[in-house]
């Protein structure tokens, strides 16, 4: 049990940063642009609509009451959240600025089982919330082309997608489309090409990645600017009664899906080993994403539900687009579409970027095979586990559900961010001495109060997430016992030097 709870010691993680094969060529501008890239995406684009108005399943069950127009409180509570769990990552990542991000601060704090827990969930928040983040991409790209590229629906509707929505019209896809020795052929093409191209990308390399995104976030930025001064001249105040239709605990519920909104501020630590500076860069890039990403969402949800009933955004798969049709906006509502498909792409790019980092840190220590941390000689990235983790998401993203992945990829962040403000206390307690760039400020109220938000943040998911997120640790650990634990290097040093 001991071994179990082995702690990487600080300095070694340093000196891997100091030796790594990664280049490092981000500064605090190209990480604030990332933060930006990664936060603002699916999240404000597609889930804020059930977010505001609530979900029924396709047996007509309620899944989660809505916020109404008091969206805006959700997203304010989630600032505040992400806030205490954005100081303790920066203070961790000052001091311990490598690639694995949460993975490699529980590493040092909590030790090497709880790591394991914290890497392996981290693919829901990487990988399994890319897939969400594509098919989000889909729907914006079928309604900005599907006047000049009208693609048959079975083309660009995921099985289980069909299967779960609750419009009688979608669910009858599954008898409607071809079928092939009695399956039915339902794909979803738009977002399984999305994902391929980001992969391409990031395979030609840190630096061109970084630029691509700089470009995309640009766009996206111009795009919610259009959005938020057309759609205010349209603002009918009656629709913000009532404001809080269902009390707290839609503002609660609403809080727990809108979170897939803020999901990426903590992927800038996944960039650790390729930023200068980055005991100072970091805390810059993490507290500074977050601020400005914070702002334009409170902005934007008062705008989206001012500009239409907020009962009607529950089964759209673009908002914000709709919001302007129904106003007569048709017009800049392809611009709106056209904005959502390059600030997604950033989004798909930015989490790509951060999953294969994570199993490059997990595969250097020991518990994951020695090929996850293959870097290649040219342009100096995981190559390997990026083709892997792009194979994975596009694959799931050509058959998957946005709704059932938003759930699990926000259990699963919330968790591993409230194990980080855990590990800020316990190291704090363990090594009070050591050098830390940046500082918690009132770190006891801070980290407690951090983590006990994400626990009740998580608490507004529905049951069937918990079961899922449940299942999946559970898997987790047989890994770890199968493979991690007979295989960390950490561990086959202490016995050699016992």
């Amino acid at each position: 049990m001991k071994g179990l709870f082995s702690r990487k010691p600080i300095a070694a993680l340093v000196a891997e940063t100091e030796s790594t094969a990664l280049k490092r060529s981000l500064g605090a501008g190209d990480l604030i642009m990332l933060a930006i890239g990664a936060v603002i995406g699916a999240g404000i684009f597609g889930s804020i609509g059930s977010a505001a108005a609530g979900q029924v399943d396709a047996a007509g069950h309620v899944v989660r009451v809505g916020a109404g127009p008091a969206l805006v409180l959700s997203f304010l509570l989630l600032g505040a959240v992400c806030a205490l769990a954005g100081l303790c990552y920066a203070e961790l990542a000052s001091m311990i600025p490598q690639a694995g991000s949460a993975y490699a601060y529980t590493y040092a704090t909590l030790g090497e089982v709880v790591a394991w827990i914290i890497g392996w969930d981290l693919i829901l928040e990487y990988a399994v919330g890319n897939v969400a983040v594509a098919i989000s991409w889909g729907d914006y790209f079928k309604s900005l082309t599907g006047d000049w590229l009208p693609l048959p629906i079975w083309l660009t509707t995921g099985y289980r997608t069909a299967l779960l929505s609750s419009d009688p019209g979608v669910h009858g896809l599954i008898n409607s489309a071809p079928h092939i020795a009695g399956i039915p052929i339902l794909i979803n093409v738009p977002a399984f090409f999305i994902v391929g191209l980001i992969t391409i990308l990031l395979l030609s390399g840190v630096r061109e990645s970084a630029r691509a995104n700089n470009i995309m976030v640009a766009v996206k930025l111009i795009v919610l600017a259009i959005f938020l001064v057309m759609g205010s001249q349209h603002i009918n105040t009656a629709n913000y009664h009532p404001f809080a239709p269902n009390g707290w605990t839609g503002i609660h519920q609403g809080a727990a899906i809108v979170f897939f909104a803020y999901i990426g501020f903590d992927a800038i630590s996944t960039a650790a080993e390729e930023t200068k500076n980055p005991q100072r860069n970091l805390p810059i890039g993490i507290l500074g994403g977050l601020a400005i990403c914070t702002l334009i969402y409170v902005v934007i949800g008062a705008v989206l539900t001012g500009m239409v009933p907020s009962a009607s955004l529950g089964t759209e798969a673009d908002p914000l687009a709709f919001a302007l049709k129904a106003t007569g906006l048709t017009s800049i509502s392809k611009i709106v579409a056209l904005g959502a498909v390059f600030s997604m792409a950033a989004v798909l790019l930015v989490f790509q970027y951060g999953q294969p980092r994570i199993f490059y840190a997990m595969a250097r220590d020991g518990l994951l095979p020695r090929w996850a941390a293959k870097v290649h000689p040219r342009t100096h990235i995981p190559h390997v586990t990026t083709i892997i983790t792009g194979v994975f998401v596009a694959t799931w993203a050509l058959i998957g559900d946005a709704n059932e992945t938003y759930d699990l990829t926000n259990i699963g962040t919330l968790f591993a961010f409230m194990l980080v403000c855990l590990g800020v206390l316990a190291l704090r307690y363990i090594e009070p001495d050591r050098k830390r760039p940046f500082r918690v400020p009132f770190v006891w109220p801070v980290a407690v109060v951090g983590a006990g938000a994400c626990v009740y943040v998580m608490l507004g998911l529905p049951h069937q997430a918990w079961t899922r997120f449940t299942w999946w640790l559970v898997i987790g650990v047989v890994l770890y016992i199968a493979y991690g634990y007979r295989n960390s290097t950490l561990r086959s040093g202490e016995k050699q030097r016992g």
